[in-house]
């Protein structure tokens, strides 16, 4: 079971291996991520957004997942992602949520330990979580990019007492990650390793797999110049102690390509249901990839 104010992510990290945090949106997504980590037979990560929040209702959609983590047989945590407005973290901490995330990465270095600070003294009274982000913008030859100091990482995790850190090391969010290649900043990340004893978490994560995008060209989307972190990166990321690492994007493609795909080949079929759960399953299918490839299958 996931213990009260701890994820596994100590144990991830120790072992050399991470959890996704999947994203949801609904119903389906849920269902799909759900018997993904259930078939893996591995800890389950599920996180909503401030904007998912806004979508579907607070109370909504941790309704669903508290009521498929009931009936599963698997640990469960649901977990704030990115959240940025104390209301909303502190309705998180009231429903049960057993993690939440504060992202005050856009405040000076002093202003984003003092709102962690904050949280982490909220959350402490819920047996709560907390993960927080620093990362700032820095010029790399012609270039801006959101990065994380090493130092100020170390300094950070003492003063905030928050319980995992996610960093930017040159990932970042969507479906158009690059320009050209890949850049991921691995001695960077080296480094806040060697420092910083907390569970590091990658965000912007998604590998934008070519197969899903081609999918959903092929049953009528206009997606192009796509491009994510190569598995290989994941893998390496890992093993340099990345516990937690944040998918969204391709599970988003996977549930659009089962959409599209299935309206294609049934135009004649308008019930809702059957086309959502092929969608449904196509999404569980790269839940399960992320869960084997972060070595999280077994785990549970």
């Amino acid at each position: 079971m996931f213990v009260s104010g701890r994820l596994p992510l100590n144990r991830a990290r120790k072992q050399g291996y991470a959890l996704p945090a999947l994203n949801t949106n609904g119903l389906e997504m849920s269902k799909a991520i759900f018997s993904a980590a259930e078939r893996m037979k591995a800890p389950l990560i599920i996180q909503v957004t401030e904007s998912t929040i806004s979508y579907a209702g607070i109370e909504n959609i941790f309704g669903i997942v508290k009521q498929l983590e009931r009936n599963a047989k698997i640990p469960v945590c649901i977990h704030l992602d990115h959240g940025r407005r104390l209301p909303i973290i502190r309705k998180c901490l009231s429903l049960g949520f057993k993690s939440v995330m504060i992202d005050a990465s856009k405040f000076s270095l002093k202003k984003n330990i003092a709102l962690t600070k904050k949280v982490v003294s909220l959350a402490k009274r819920k047996g709560c979580s907390v993960e927080a982000e620093l990362g700032a913008l820095k010029r790399i030859g012609s270039m801006e990019q959101r990065l994380t100091d090493p130092k100020e990482a170390l300094l950070f995790v003492e003063k905030s007492g928050c319980d995992s850190l996610a960093i930017a090391i040159g990932t970042s969010h969507g479906a158009y990650k690059f320009s050209g290649k890949p850049r991921i900043d691995f001695a960077r990340l080296k480094e806040i390793s060697s420092l910083v004893s907390v569970p590091l978490v990658l965000h912007g994560a998604s590998s934008v797999p070519k197969e899903l995008v081609q999918k959903c060209n092929r049953f009528g989307a206009g997606l192009s110049h796509t491009k994510g972190v190569p598995g290989k990166d994941l893998k390496k990321a890992i093993r340099l102690g990345v516990a937690k690492i944040n998918i969204d994007t391709d599970l988003r493609l996977a549930f659009t390509a089962g959409l599209r795909e299935f309206h294609a080949k049934n135009p004649k079929d308008f019930d809702p249901r059957n086309a959502l759960s092929h969608a449904q399953l196509l999404t569980q299918r790269v839940a399960e990839q992320k869960l084997v490839m972060f070595g999280a299958k077994g785990r549970a």
